[in-house]
């Protein structure tokens, strides 16, 4: 649904910026401590790229650089924290997609305005999602989940990391096209749903590849599909869900760079440029590969209308299925 749409945006070049421009913007960016705001909790992918962008950011600017963990309300509060922050490129915040394109739809009465508080800087990473059971269950394919879940309608279940999450929406779509009834079931983050997965209590999550990687390579969930237009080097061996039969369901998980309103252009380019120095590293590139994480930089506006254009496919699934936060 949304893959040829990242593709090409991928390929699209940030504008260029004039030499004296640039330099006054790496001297003001030289002037200050950064902070760089994770709304959610240590040990994920939010985390691990805020670190990584922090410590290239300390090393090239040799500057102070910490990342602030601002947890709550689905991420919510670290978002305010940065909307309220001075807008000169030293307060960045590392955030997902759901949190940019879902929740201005399923929770309308945010405290905050993506397009009127912030001003996007360019995605970072993303990632293939994973449907995946407990060993367990009796389904060992795709077909054989869907006949269960056909044989028992409304009964086998799945875990997410919250309602109106990009993994919750991705359930949903996936039962849409296939035809099948899943019981959704909402967590408050990924940990408590995996963990009540491989024991037992839930029978199927889908979750993010570098979440779920270590225990399916440990054998304690199975791996069904990949929600991606391909397969994942890191999996090779499991069919995407159109391989599987089930067209329509080709979701991946990215995340980005935003910044309070108001920063300069000439910043924000310059910030560009060392995010793309950053991340395009290959010992970043390793690093993150390693956690089923693919470097992927889509800058400046070209980055805006890719949130814009999700934002506008996710809102008539969200009201359609009559999905609410809670």
């Amino acid at each position: 649904m949304l893959i040829p749409t990242l593709l090409a945006l991928a390929a699209a070049a940030a504008l260029p910026v004039a030499p004296a421009q640039a330099q006054d913007a790496r001297q003001a960016l030289a002037a200050g401590q950064f902070t760089i705001i994770a709304p959610f909790p240590p040990g994920g992918p939010i985390d691990t790229l805020a670190r990584m962008l922090s410590n290239g950011l300390a090393a090239q600017y040799k500057q102070v650089s910490i990342v602030d963990n601002r947890t709550g309300a689905n991420g919510n509060i670290g978002i305010e924290a940065a909307r309220r922050a001075k807008a000169d490129g030293h307060t960045l915040l590392v955030v997902p997609q759901g949190n940019l394109t879902i929740n201005p739809t399923l929770m309308p009465k945010l405290h905050y305005s993506v397009e009127g508080d912030f001003v996007p800087v360019a995605s970072l990473a993303r990632t293939a999602n994973v449907i995946a059971v407990n060993p367990a269950v009796p389904a060992k394919s795709v077909a054989e989940l869907i006949a269960l879940a056909k044989s028992k309608p409304g009964t086998v279940s799945y875990a997410s990391p919250g309602v109106g999450s990009s993994l919750h929406l991705a359930g949903e779509l996936f039962g849409q096209q296939a035809g099948a009834d899943f019981l959704h079931v909402a967590y408050k983050g990924t940990p408590q749903g995996l963990n009540d997965v491989m024991g037992g209590t839930v029978p199927m999550i889908i979750g993010n590849l570098p979440t779920l990687l270590p225990h399916i390579q440990s054998g304690k969930l199975r791996a069904l599909a990949i929600t991606d237009a391909q397969r994942t080097p890191e999996l090779p061996d499991v069919p995407t869900l159109a391989e599987a039969g089930v067209k329509g369901v080709a979701l991946s998980s990215w995340y980005g760079v935003m910044a309070p309103k108001g920063t300069p252009a000439p910043v924000l380019a310059q910030l560009q440029h060392d995010i793309a120095q950053i991340f395009n590293d290959p010992a970043s590139k390793a690093q993150l590969q390693k956690q089923g994480l693919g470097v992927w930089i889509v800058e400046g506006q070209k980055f805006g209308e890719l949130i814009r254009t999700e934002t506008a496919a996710w809102a008539p699934i969200i009201k359609s299925r009559g999905i609410e936060a809670q």
